[in-house]
């Protein structure tokens, strides 16, 4: 999905090393068949390799380096010096990306790092555009820049947390954080425990939940203060948030380089996915905080998504998402295309036989619409209550 809508690079995980353990993560031939797919695509793969390793997990690090080498990967995203060093030994031609994790905050360090190898910094999110021009000002032309512009925000400093650890035994810089800052909390009297005091009016209270962080509407601003590359925080989302995140940006950033003013869509589009309340991160100020709740919302839902043919009939086929029906009012997206409003025609299943609604799980449909619909073009309904 994000290659097909506009990605010109995916970072992913393999089965050790990255951040996001409970994820879906990627075995050695899972990895050559990715970075195929995005060869074919003319995007690069890069290979997060961003925990932080306890001495018992080294011996097995040179292996992991050299088979994600050999499986085609594009970049290293590290976070830590000693992981550099050995991935400069074991994977010399694989160039090596700073983790956001590192914490880099400053030129000094941004050189430091350039000198031991570094060709690409993820810039700590905790700084500001006058920072990052700063920064960009004193570093080699060479030295990549990279930052977060969309998806989740962590309470702690550039992910380094210890409160999961802590409450629960899941090391979060070891990829299994827990998240147990987006966790309702109540106080508690030394003298009288079992006794939930209410922290807010209305009880409980989200006093360590961030919001999410979204800067589609401030592109021209990143790339004026030196950003060089632009990432969306997407691991453990659905396809249909890859797609959609990924379509978004891609036309906020073309617009950008083609000079048009900035359309109000893209961010409508950014409201379409999963998210919590938006913010602009510590690029222009504090971020605040968002005490009320860690819910997630969108403005849509997808029902179906296309396989890239038609049946005989000319009509296009589609795999059923969530329930829907004919006569509903839904809109049709497809890569670097605006969505198509459209009011559902007759719906047949894969027998060709008129159905009144797509109730039936990863159903196959037959629709008629009035314009091609290429694979993965997705139909969404939007939801009238928020």
């Amino acid at each position: 999905m994000a290659l097909c809508y506009g990605a010109d690079a995916v970072y992913l995980a393999g089965k050790s090393f990255g951040l996001r353990a409970s994820a879906g993560n990627f075995d050695f031939e899972q990895m050559v068949s990715a970075g195929k797919l995005c060869r074919a695509a003319g995007a690069k793969i890069y290979v997060t390799v961003n925990a932080l390793p306890h001495e018992r997990e080294l011996e097995r690090l040179p292996e992991f380096l050299e088979h994600a080498a050999d499986a085609g990967a594009d970049g290293f995203i590290i976070a830590d010096l000693g992981v550099m060093a050995l991935a400069k030994r074991y994977a010399p031609r694989v160039p090596l990306h700073v983790s956001t994790q590192l914490g880099v905050v400053n030129s000094a360090t941004a050189r430091v790092l350039h000198d031991m190898g570094a060709s690409r910094v993820v810039l700590a999110r905790e700084m500001s555009i006058e920072e990052i021009a700063e920064l960009r000002a004193k570093t080699p032309k060479e030295l990549e820049l990279e930052a977060f512009v969309h998806g989740a925000m962590c309470v702690s400093f550039s992910g380094r947390c210890l409160l999961s650890n802590y409450m629960t035994g899941r090391d979060a810089n070891g990829g299994e954080c827990a998240q147990p800052c987006r966790w309702k909390y109540h106080l508690v009297e030394e003298k009288r425990p079992g006794e939930y005091f209410e922290i807010s009016e209305d009880g409980g209270t989200h006093i360590m939940n961030s919001r999410d962080l979204c800067m589609i509407e401030h592109i021209p601003k990143l790339l004026d203060a030196g950003i060089g590359s632009l990432k969306i925080e997407g691991r453990m989302k659905s396809a249909y948030y890859a797609a959609i995140a990924t379509y978004a940006y891609r036309g906020a950033l073309d617009d950008c380089i083609a000079d048009r003013p900035f359309d109000k869509a893209w961010l409508d589009e950014c409201m379409k996915i999963s998210h919590r309340q938006y913010c602009t991160g510590f690029y222009f100020g504090e971020p605040g905080q968002y005490y009320p709740d860690a819910m997630y919302f969108a403005d849509a839902a997808v029902c179906a998504v296309a396989e890239g043919r038609t049946d005989g009939e000319g009509r296009a086929v589609f795999t059923q998402r969530n329930k829907f029906a004919a006569g509903d009012a839904l809109e049709l997206v497809r890569p670097g295309e605006k969505p198509l409003n459209l009011t559902c025609p007759e719906l047949r299943n894969a027998d060709g036989e008129v159905e009144d609604s797509a109730c039936h799980a990863m159903m196959e449909l037959h629709i008629p619409l009035p314009v091609s619909v290429p694979r993965l073009s997705i139909l969404r309904k939007l939801k009238t209550e928020k």
